[in-house]
């Protein structure tokens, strides 16, 4: 048991290796260089590499996740993406489940030279992440609202959006007061209940699309790495309202839900409608799971102009009043 224990945490950090186990080995270099591996583990995988055995394909809940390693040599074959990127659109404070503040999150954003990031703490009906009600959003706008002019003042061209992370009932309804989300640049609603259902699950998807609050269906599926497999649907339905409605579809790039999957994105290039890129970052260095993000765009071939996240603040702000409206 303790070495299962050990090969599980160890495959959740290959996620984040920054070099491939193969290369190391092939320079010389100890595995136990990289997180999580000890001097047992790297003799176990030093000989899985030498002598690789039978392995049959991964299970669904282990399939199509994308190292960092992997990532990075999709989104190296279009450079200009970085670079064109103009924001974040998840990620959280610890006004609910994240350790940065409002201010920590922006200052990293315009490191990476962003234009603008989305606050998107959890809401009410999610009290095991800390989720805020309305009179906690209320005071958040306040935060936000200074910290934008204090980024103003010193010349910073990164812009705070306002926006929640919505909790969604198995109905498609949000757990907040309509006037209270009506005042947000965005609002991103996903589900966290009910997860493991094994049945079509569409009706749901298209009851979220049609709630006239959101803009932004998050991590989709709901699925985690080697914990859930997530949900099912007829996805061409989904994507098909999210298109009708001009929604938008995320891809999370936390590293273990990585959700929207590959196969998935293909099918909404194919009905058209558009698409977020959030790191679902909970501190200040996560916002490099962008990588995620980017490396599943690229690998589906998706086009700048469907993502979000290549629109300018008014732009995408302007996106949003539409689909309100």
């Amino acid at each position: 048991m303790p070495l299962q224990k050990a090969l599980r945490r160890a495959s959740r950090k290959a996620f984040l290796w920054p070099e491939e186990a193969v290369a190391i080995l092939a320079d010389g270099r100890s595995l136990a260089e990289l997180p999580a591996i000890g001097p047992a583990l790297a003799r176990i995988i030093g000989t899985w590499i030498e002598d690789p055995p039978a392995v049959p394909n991964p299970p669904d809940i282990r399939a199509n996740f994308l190292s960092a390693t992997e990532a990075r040599g999709l989104w190296t074959e279009k450079p200009g993406w970085h670079s064109a990127l103009k924001g974040d659109l998840q990620m959280h404070t610890a006004w609910s489940d994240g350790s940065g503040s409002v201010e920590d999150m922006a200052r990293a954003g315009w490191e990476r030279g962003y234009q603008f990031i989305a606050i998107t703490d959890h809401s009410k009906g999610l009290k095991i992440a800390g989720g805020i009600d309305e009179a906690q959003l209320e005071h958040q706008a306040e935060e936000i609202k200074a910290v934008n002019l204090k980024l103003r003042s010193e010349g910073l061209g990164i812009e705070v959006l306002r926006s929640l992370e919505l909790n969604l009932d198995p109905s498609g309804n949000g757990d907040m007061e309509r006037p209270s989300l009506a005042g947000l640049d965005l609002v991103l609603g996903c589900f966290h209940s009910a997860l493991r259902k094994k049945e079509d699950q569409t009706e749901r998807y298209v009851a979220a699309l049609r709630n006239p609050d959101i803009h932004i269906l998050g991590h989709p599926r709901g699925r985690i790495y080697n914990y859930r497999l997530g949900l099912t649907a007829d996805w061409e339905r989904v994507f098909g309202v999210a298109a009708e409605l001009d929604k938008a579809v995320e891809i999370d790039g936390y590293p273990d839900r990585q959700d929207l999957s590959i196969d998935l994105l293909r099918l909404a290039k194919k009905s058209g409608c558009r698409v977020s890129l959030g790191t679902d970052a909970h501190d200040p260095l996560q916002l490099r799971f962008i990588d995620y993000s980017l490396a599943a765009a690229i690998r589906s071939n998706l086009k700048t102009d469907r993502i979000l996240n290549f629109m300018t603040p008014d732009e995408l702000r302007n996106w949003a009043a539409s689909v309100r409206g």
